[in-house]
């Protein structure tokens, strides 16, 4: 009996070891995902979103203070080079430079396609970790692959459709809630778009219990993020840090929405986005702009979209 459970638990682990991966739609050296999809029709026709000018910053600001996924952390030193002892730099000026040290995930930020695997190491389009993931960098999936996005981009305001100020820890919405959401507020998403959720946990908590905030959150369910994949979206966002529920639906599958989306789909995930001040306008609907800063092998970057109605 020993022998067959030993035998079985080998077999068992082979079979996810050599369990069989798809290259993407895109083609087998593809690294870019659903940003395909960005094309200059589809940002002359995003372009027109632009009915008012206004514009929204997506980004939160950041700090040694801002909660972040654990190990993660921030620290800045803002220093004056070779100015020590009264000593000038140059003749007509004096300058500060800044030191960063810390995560690129942390705060507002984008995942790249190299950011989640599967237990096997296989990342987007059966990329091997084993091969692509040095400790100097990602040498595939890097985020200085992403292009440019500049697309139509969609704002559901859950808080609305469930009847509260914000959702709670643990609280998920479903494909039935964004449906529902779509009707009330007359905006469907599309092929190609940006999907933001407002949950109300960001203006909620951050500011007034940030070690909350950065705990167990509300989230998509798995199910939405599948939903969300068959629609071809090019990224899914929400304000808050994860979002994926926290707990997750399945304790044995925790951000199964991580897998979903950026493994198996090639769609980027946005984190902590600051949706607030589109929900209060209820802007649904408008031209989302984002270029990351393309540090080469980077997984992660903070980032500042913005959105223009």
């Amino acid at each position: 009996m020993k022998y067959l459970l030993i035998a079985s638990i080998f077999f068992f682990n082979t079979l996810l070891a050599t369990e069989s991966c798809e290259h993407s739609k895109w083609g087998k050296d593809d690294e870019i995902g659903n940003a395909n999809l960005i094309t200059n029709k589809s940002v002359l026709n995003a372009a027109k979103l632009i009915k008012s000018g206004k514009v929204y910053s997506l980004g939160l600001t950041l700090d040694s203070n801002t909660p972040a996924y654990p190990p993660r952390s921030l620290n800045l030193q803002v220093v004056q080079p070779t100015q020590q002892f009264g000593e000038k730099a140059f003749p007509n000026s004096t300058y500060n430079d800044d030191i960063f040290q810390g995560w690129f995930g942390i705060g507002s930020q984008l995942d790249g396609l190299g950011h989640i695997g599967r237990p096997d190491g296989k990342f987007y389009n059966c990329f091997d970790g084993k091969k692509i993931a040095p400790i100097t960098g990602l040498t595939k999936l890097g985020i200085e692959k992403v292009p440019p996005m500049v697309t139509r981009g969609v704002l559901f305001d859950m808080t609305k459709i469930l009847g509260v100020e914000y959702l709670k820890a643990g609280q998920t919405f479903s494909i039935k809630e964004l449906q529902l959401a779509e009707k009330i507020q007359g905006v469907k998403v599309q092929k190609g778009d940006v999907v933001l959720f407002h949950t109300g946990w960001t203006d909620a908590m951050l500011e007034k219990f940030p070690e909350k905030w950065g705990a167990e959150i509300p989230g998509l369910t798995p199910e939405l993020a599948q939903y969300l994949a068959d629609l071809e979206v090019i990224a899914v966002g929400s304000d808050t840090y994860g979002l994926d529920v926290i707990p997750p639906v399945n304790p044995e599958e925790p951000f199964q929405g991580h897998v979903i989306l950026l493994q198996q789909n090639g769609i980027y995930i946005l984190e902590a986005m600051n949706t607030g001040p589109l929900a209060k306008d209820k802007t649904f609907e408008f031209l989302f702009v984002l270029g990351q800063a393309k540090v080469r092998g980077a997984v992660q970057m903070y980032i500042n979209p913005i959105a223009i109605r």
